[in-house]
């Protein structure tokens, strides 16, 4: 009787084997068959005798299986069913694809002596010809990253400075200059001539600018916005009416259809720029002054603003309908805000660091510390990868935060850089 049963056990039972599950043929693995599935097909089955469908809906159903992984025509299954190449592909990819490392520290430091520590004040921006102009109490220097050459563009006498604001137009050769008398000054930087000083407008200092191709914007502290078109001579094109305090941020859509500014009245207006008697949208919720706005380079109508010293906040709206998507507490003074161009990222400088975020999610990825005082302005470098602050200690700290330029893409032949009023002959 004992030999039988071992006969037995020896014939019709599965041997195991270390390299390769085997299973007799007449007996189903239960661990690799979905139950639920398997009752659900046989359901689908009998409904679809008892009611007619139509060509369309069988379509439907079957695309809708496919997407969910339902496509499958077996019910019993008797081995393990072998991972997917796709899910295989996935895995190899993530093995040779080491998390992107951010460095901590700066990988560059310039001192800027004389820079202004006011919060209010945009005295930094990076040119599309790769040179970078600060702003150091009454003059106004360019630094040339390709060369590292420092040159002084001007200075001005006590009675029109300090330099309070600085902007470069699209073709990195204009830029705009603003001064604490209001005056508004235009320089030719490759020839270091003034093109054109716009003056009689604000009365005040003019402490945020932003270019539109051939046309500069310009914010001061008695909260009047003007839109200049610097072709002509004659009075501005339009004037933004809003903001009851200072204009200490602008920024221009990158289709260039819709303006953001945001004020130390604690609200951020959008404008649109077709029409100039009313905003498209009043954005309150901060509850301090707003400098830091940023247009969305993977989504045309969010933007992000940050809030000052009593607020803290960095919040994202939608600029089509006027609602506020998300608002995230950094615990300290948001200064300046910058989107990545090549990820779903956002670089925020708050009190005397920068810190990353990963967007939607708004999982902090990196912070970087290197600076002694708190951080006024941060602006991009043209290949979008370096970023430079400025702050209080009076130093600019050069940051590879967002990666290596892209240097396995296909390289076209840059176009010339056409100046935005060209084709004026002379501009007085």
């Amino acid at each position: 009787m004992n030999t039988c049963r071992i006969v037995l056990q020896r014939r019709f039972l599965p041997v195991s084997n270390s390299n390769k599950e085997k299973f007799d043929r007449f007996i189903p693995n239960r661990a690799a068959m979905d139950f639920d599935y398997a009752h659900l097909a046989l359901m689908e089955e009998r409904e679809e005798e008892e009611e007619e469908v139509s060509s369309s809906r069988k379509a439907y159903r079957k695309q809708l299986a496919e997407t969910m992984g339902l496509n499958r025509t077996r019910i019993l299954a008797f081995t393990n069913k072998p991972p997917s190449s796709t899910s295989l592909h996935h895995q190899h990819q993530h093995q040779h694809e080491p998390p992107r490392r951010i460095p901590q520290r700066p990988e560059r430091t310039l001192d800027a002596p004389g820079l202004v520590d006011d919060f209010y004040l945009n005295v930094l921006d990076w040119s599309s010809a790769n040179v970078l102009a600060v702003a150091l109490a009454n003059s106004v220097c360019l630094w040339d990253a390709s060369t590292g050459s420092v040159t002084t563009l001007v200075t001005y006498g006590e009675d029109q400075g300090p330099v309070t604001s600085l902007n470069w137009a699209h073709d990195g050769i204009n830029l705009g200059v603003g001064l604490n008398n209001g005056q508004v000054h235009i320089w030719d930087c490759v020839t270091k001539t003034l093109l054109r000083t716009l003056q009689g407008f604000h009365h005040t200092r003019v402490g945020s600018l932003a270019w539109n191709s051939h046309v500069l914007t310009t914010g001061g502290m008695d909260g009047r916005i003007f839109n200049n078109d610097v072709r002509f001579m004659s009075y501005p094109v339009s004037t933004y009416k809003g903001h009851t305090q200072e204009v200490c941020g602008l920024k221009w859509s990158a289709s260039g259809q819709q303006l953001a500014s945001g004020g130390n009245d604690r609200l951020v207006h959008i404008w649109d720029r077709s029409t100039c008697t009313q905003w498209l949208h009043r954005l309150r919720g901060h509850t301090s002054a707003v400098k830091a706005l940023a247009w969305c380079p993977f989504q045309s109508d969010l933007l992000a603003s940050g809030g000052g010293a009593e607020d803290r906040k960095i919040k994202f709206w939608n600029t089509r309908t006027g609602a506020c998507l998300n608002s995230l507490d950094t615990a300290s003074q948001v200064s300046s805000l910058l989107w990545s161009n090549n990820q779903r990222e956002l670089l925020c400088s708050h009190g005397s660091q920068l810190t990353l975020w990963k967007y939607p999610s708004m999982v902090k990825m990196a912070e970087l510390s290197g600076h002694t005082s708190r951080v006024l302005s941060m602006t991009q470098s043209p290949d979008g990868c370096t970023v430079v602050s400025a702050a209080g200690d009076e130093n600019l700290c050069f940051w590879n935060v967002f990666g290596l330029p892209d240097t396995t893409a296909k390289k076209t032949v840059p176009k010339a850089a056409r100046e935005p009023f060209s084709h004026v002959p002379r501009i007085r």
